[in-house]
């Protein structure tokens, strides 16, 4: 879990400081994004060694359950985890799929 702000979100006082925590936040999702697009990077790399295709469904069916638990852990609608994390898994295989196909043509 990410740690939390010094300062918790009710006893915020004003929208200007709200929103700066917000975007502060949002700077901090996307750099972890960035990360994660890093790796999946590294496992279009690694993944022809093994013999492994860019899309696993036992995967992917873990890495929702796993979200899926972590979002009702937290407090957030699992629906909504399962569905963001549909889309990035998609565009992950997508991104996989190109790094994979430049091992192809090697």
């Amino acid at each position: 879990m990410i740690p939390a702000d010094p300062i918790p979100p009710e006893e915020i006082a004003g929208m200007a400081q709200l929103r700066v925590r917000i975007d502060s936040l949002d700077r901090r999702l996307v750099a972890l994004l960035a990360e994660r697009a890093r790796l999946i990077d590294r496992a279009g790399e690694l993944k022809p060694a093994e013999g492994l295709p860019a899309r696993i469904d036992s995967r992917i069916a873990a890495v929702l359950a796993n979200v899926r638990a972590a979002a009702a852990e937290d407090g957030l609608d699992p629906e909504l985890a399962e569905k963001l994390w549909r889309e990035l898994i998609e565009w992950s295989i997508a991104r996989e799929e190109r790094v994979l196909g430049r091992h192809d043509a090697a």
